[in-house]
């Protein structure tokens, strides 16, 4: 009986692995390299598989998806700065060369990552600092170009290479946003100072349309006063026979000196100060007026001619 159980055993151990032994999957997006007796047989596809028992195994499996490698690169700026730029580079295996992505290359990571810095440190000491985050694409597209034309010999194919950061020391950044702090400052005094010219501009000339504007009236006040003074000097004439223009101007006086203490008199506060007088002295305020202007027109007189009996050169 035992014999008989040892048997089965035996012939379980012999059977299951020329059963399950030669079936095998591989998933998809994904290749298997078979190799017979050590050497490349052939490369099996997604799906159900057979290889044969004993003689020939699965070597490696391959991933045909895109993939991703992250390479942080330091070198220094063409004014000596140093920086680390992190570049994001994107591959996958070729599907028709597969076979070339497994045996020629042992570690594609270090391959990829050894052209990546040697394009950039290639690259980046030939631009200044400012420049660097503007031209970051032409450096992404030069590493893009040198490992395209690299790796495809060894069946990758290179999708995209991007330049995600580019980080300088930080007493770089601070000493990047002082100055930038500084040009702004600078812009917003100069735009104050813009503000406050223009507004004193316009304050002062304002201020001249005031004036202009005030002194036009007060003419027109005045011209206005004269010709209401020549129409009642008339009007009295034709009225009062005999009166002269003497008279006519001592009533007009008269008339506007009441009508000033009426005025000061009708404000509670007012800061007018009334020097001792009588209106009898009205005449001879009248007098000292028209004396004065007397006295100016034969000054103005004397002076023309004066100028005209000066020899000509």
């Amino acid at each position: 009986m035992e014999a008989i159980l040892i048997a089965i055993g035996v012939l379980f151990l012999i059977i299951v692995p020329l059963f399950f032994g030669p079936v095998f999957t591989v998933n998809q997006q994904t290749a298997a390299i078979i190799q017979r007796f050590g050497k490349f047989s052939r490369v099996a596809m997604p799906g159900l598989n057979f290889k044969l028992p004993f003689i020939e195994m699965i070597a490696g499996r391959m991933n045909l998806r895109v993939q991703q490698l992250d390479v942080q690169v330091e070198t220094k700026t063409e004014d000596n700065v140093f920086v680390h730029v992190i570049v994001a580079v994107q591959y996958h295996v070729l599907p028709e060369k597969i076979y070339d992505a497994f045996y020629r290359l042992a570690n594609a990571n270090m391959q990829i990552t050894a052209f990546v810095f040697d394009v950039v440190r290639a690259r980046v000491p030939r631009i200044k600092l400012d420049d660097v985050f503007e031209k970051k694409d032409e450096v992404a597209d030069a590493v893009k170009n040198e490992l395209s034309h690299v790796m495809y010999d060894f069946g990758y194919a290179i999708v995209k290479a991007l330049v995600t950061d580019i980080n300088p020391d930080q007493k770089v950044k601070d000493a990047m946003n002082e100055i930038n702090a500084a040009q702004r400052m600078r812009v917003a005094a100069t735009e104050k100072g813009e503000a406050e010219r223009i507004l004193k501009v316009k304050a002062a000339e304002a201020e001249a349309q005031s004036k202009a504007l005030q002194g036009k009236g007060i003419a027109d006040q005045r011209r206005a006063i004269v010709e209401g003074l020549r129409e009642s000097v008339d009007e009295f004439q034709k009225s009062v026979p005999g009166a002269t223009p003497q008279d006519v101007m001592n009533l007009v006086l008269m008339t506007q000196y009441f009508d000033t203490l009426k005025e000061i008199g009708a404000t509670s506060h007012s800061n007018t100060i009334l020097i001792p007088h009588s209106p009898g002295n009205l005449a001879d305020l009248s007098n000292q007026m028209r004396n004065a202007m007397i006295t100016a027109d034969l000054v103005t007189h004397e002076h023309q001619l004066s100028d005209r009996a000066a020899p000509k050169p």
